[in-house]
């Protein structure tokens, strides 16, 4: 039986008593605020703890929703749903509403998504409870740290897994707190943390030692591209957790999980068909993603956009297709292989590489990067590189028309509202 029926009206899932710590407050999932809302409604939510009470009335109710921000919908868009027949309802409570320019019968069960809007406008991807929720075997008890904007993907993975699995505790992070996430995990005994790699760089370049002090269990990375050197960071931090990363969209749903420590997915996951499990593949260069976990309307291969390359036994998710690949006259750059280089120094906490027009060659390569300030505890020489220095180091590993012409430092590792910062 689906999650979408396994409930009467205004029962809750298994999860309903997990310890739920939002806006300074310690509930759990059955005692966070009840919601009224219409269906089908968007919940622009201004605090974590309104976005968790709308899952929570959609898994009792089964409301037609999407749950976003408001900085995520812009003008055009909140027209757009109108348009198509939502009520938008914004502020910590449905105090604010804006009613549908059409009307329409709501489809009961139906949860929305919108995707990231790296490749432009984001758009609506369908699902169910049952499509976002992709953990159902018995986990050990973990409190989890939700750092995500509240109705992405990776936000509802979390959400999912607390709300369908007892001993599944969870604590949200607020914007203005994204800063000092690690005193706040450690106050809260949180012991399983899924971040961007992005997230993950920020708190290793701020405040090493107090994430150092959180005692954590399971680490999870996704969202970018995953290379060996922030696996390898966070495996010295953390010598006995377990360190995960998930390649997964709005699209396809979460398609693979690795946990060796080793970037990229083995070369046999390839073009293998199992039951219930996503089948992957390789066509032109690209990812190709066949998933019980799509979304509503997409069947058989999808293509996803993201760049693949097949390394040894490896196979490597390096970026977009449409940003990833940089033509210096002539020859073929990858940006994330550039990244992987750059990031892989001793003291670089993070990079972003991008093409930059030149006359002649077309584009050259130029990168923007975040050095360590003070030394690691790497057996590495103190002290953060100047731009001479990186430049040698990618001229001593890459070829001669690969290698940054600039190269740009910057204080602070720049995040988006999504937790990303290179895609």
């Amino acid at each position: 039986m689906s999650l979408d029926t396994a409930h009467p009206a205004g029962a809750l899932p298994a999860g309903a008593d997990n310890r739920v710590v939002a806006a300074g407050g310690v509930r759990s999932w059955r005692e966070l605020p009840e919601l009224t809302l219409p269906a089908p409604a968007v919940v622009l939510a201004h605090s974590a703890r309104y976005a968790l009470a709308a899952a929570r009335h959609h898994a009792a109710y089964g409301t037609e929703l999407l749950i976003t921000t408001a900085g995520r919908v812009d003008p055009a868009m909140r027209d757009e749903l109108r348009d198509t027949g939502f009520t938008l309802v914004e502020a910590d409570g449905p105090a604010e509403v804006a009613a549908p320019t059409r009307t329409r019968r709501a489809e009961a069960g139906r949860l929305w998504l919108l995707t990231s809007g790296t490749t432009g406008r984001p758009k609506r991807v369908g699902h169910t409870l049952e499509s976002l929720t992709t953990v159902r075997g018995r986990q050990p008890d973990r409190t989890w740290l939700c750092p995500y904007t509240p109705g992405t993907y990776a936000w509802w993975q979390v959400v999912t897994l607390s709300l369908t699995q007892p001993g599944q505790h969870l604590v949200v992070v607020e914007p203005e707190q994204l800063d000092d996430w690690p005193a706040l995990a450690a106050a809260h005994g949180v012991d399983a943390v899924s971040g961007t790699p992005t997230f993950w760089r920020r708190a290793l370049h701020r405040d090493p030692d107090t994430l150092a002090r959180v005692p954590l269990r399971q680490l999870t990375l996704g969202g970018e591209p995953v290379d060996q050197a922030i696996l390898d960071r966070l495996r010295q931090v953390f010598p006995s957790a377990r360190v995960s990363w998930i390649y997964a969209s709005s699209e396809v749903g979460a398609a693979v999980v690795v946990h060796d420590g080793r970037a990229g997915f083995p070369v046999e996951w390839l073009d293998r068909a199992a039951p219930d499990r996503p089948t992957l593949g390789v066509r032109d260069g690209e990812l190709v993603v066949t998933s019980p976990y799509h979304g509503a309307g997409l069947t058989g291969p999808v293509r996803t956009g993201d760049r693949v390359e097949v390394v040894g036994d490896r196979v490597l998710i390096t970026g977009r297709l449409d940003t990833d690949e940089i033509n210096v006259g002539g020859s073929k750059v990858s940006a994330g292989r550039v990244r992987d280089v750059l990031t892989a120094h001793p003291r670089v906490a993070w990079a972003r590489v991008t093409a930059r027009r030149a006359p002649l060659l077309g584009h050259l390569v130029v990168a923007e990067v975040v050095a360590h300030g003070s030394p690691s505890p790497r057996p590495d020489p103190p002290g953060a590189p100047d731009e001479a220095a990186l430049v040698r180091w990618c001229a001593d590993r890459l070829p001669d028309y690969a290698v940054p012409r600039r190269i740009r430092l910057l204080p602070e590792i720049p995040v988006k509202e999504t937790l990303k910062s290179d895609v």
